[in-house]
């Protein structure tokens, strides 16, 4: 009877503080482990200092000859950076601005990737896309920079020619938003 009561040889007091250790012991070191985890959310890190609260984005400058890839990535940019932030987005590098955003097509192409059997005209193409980036401070001081942004986006190319329609220019739209959804976030959030 005495070892239901949680009684033994040693007596209560023994049982008692055995099954203390054995009870606490993988707590204590449960709680020692996680206080030291250093787990933290993405979403709470940012690449910007605090004192920025004003971004220029002057127009993104273009070594390419793809017509108006420049001004759609800048505008997509603008509208990424007014969507997810409070920043303030001016469009020139002024005094006014805490940071200026300057960037730069590298190059765009277009290149077939697949051939109608038939035709041996090009059924579909990848469009590419090649931007430099750089967020400086007021000081010129670098706070993040890209120099190889790449972008692709695969259209499929008409083959109706009374209803033709250039594919181009909405593959190159997905792209600036892709690209501006991903340079912000990187910007923001500090990956």
């Amino acid at each position: 009877m005495k070892w239901l009561r949680g009684e033994s040889a040693r007596g209560s007091k023994g049982v008692a503080a055995e099954v203390s250790r054995r009870v606490l012991a993988p707590a204590v070191l449960f709680a020692v482990a996680t206080a030291s985890c250093g787990y933290h959310t993405t979403a709470h890190s940012s690449a910007l200092p605090t004192d920025i609260h004003t971004l220029a984005i002057p127009g993104f400058g273009s070594q390419s000859r793809t017509f108006r890839v420049e001004q759609l990535l800048t505008d997509a940019v603008v509208r990424e950076f007014n969507t997810r932030s409070q920043l303030r987005i001016v469009h020139d590098g002024g005094r006014d601005a805490d940071a200026v955003l300057v960037g730069t097509v590298l190059s765009a192409s277009t290149t077939p990737l697949a051939y109608d059997s038939q035709t041996g005209r090009a059924a579909s193409a990848l469009v590419t896309l090649s931007v430099t980036v750089t967020l400086s401070d007021r000081q010129g001081k670098v706070i993040y920079r890209n120099p190889s942004y790449l972008f692709h986006d695969q259209y499929e190319i008409t083959r109706d020619l009374n209803g033709f329609f250039e594919e181009e220019s909405p593959a190159i739209d997905r792209m600036s938003r892709d690209f501006a959804r991903t340079l912000v976030s990187n910007i923001l959030e500090a990956y």
